[in-house]
């Protein structure tokens, strides 16, 4: 795994062993930040279940001005510890080491400009998080919201049940979806 463009392209970031994480693949991560590239510069990143932290990582390269990374896994903490040292990026990134569900209740102290919210496949825990997003009142009219997922319509169906934000985009890569979410213009 290595970063792919930006001030850190080529650097190889470390990884977590077994079967516990599974990364974005560099195709799709690649692909996703083609279509936000005009988004990330001096952007609020919030990378929640953040792994070995690569995707946070990717967009502070771009320039993003400050990462969040959320994440439980104390073995990925560890490696996401790592990695930001390797990148040097220890002023532009902030760690919070635990549950997602905290962290937007007590710890997201600013709106932020773009979220991506990879969870473990089997939960409920993207639309959990958007939940709390909107009831802490923590998105912007312009943030971006994306969620990879291998379970597309599952996930689609129950954003069309929450008020004030909508599906703008999906993308399919072998298994995994891309899916963007926006707050609703009407709103």
């Amino acid at each position: 795994m290595r970063i792919i463009a930006g001030k850190k392209r080529g650097t190889k970031l470390y990884t977590l062993e077994g079967l516990d994480t599974r990364p974005t693949l560099d195709r799709v991560k690649e692909s996703v930040f083609n279509i936000i590239q005009n988004n990330i510069t001096d952007s609020v990143f919030v990378d929640l279940f953040s792994g070995s932290g690569a995707i946070g990582l990717e967009a502070l390269s771009r320039n993003a001005k400050k990462v969040y990374l959320c994440e439980k896994s104390k073995k990925a903490i560890k490696v996401i510890k790592q990695n930001i040292e390797k990148t040097n990026s220890e002023k532009q990134v902030i760690l919070y080491e635990g549950d997602y569900q905290e962290f937007i209740n007590n710890n997201l102290q600013e709106k932020p400009d773009i979220i991506y919210i990879d969870p473990p496949y089997k939960t409920d825990y993207a639309i959990k998080a958007i939940e709390l997003l909107l009831k802490k009142d923590l998105l912007k009219e312009t943030t971006k919201i994306i969620i990879e997922t291998d379970r597309e319509k599952e996930i689609e169906n129950q954003i069309t049940k929450l008020s004030n934000i909508y599906v703008s985009d999906i993308r399919k890569y072998g298994r995994a979806s891309i899916i963007f979410v926006q707050k609703d213009e009407l709103v």
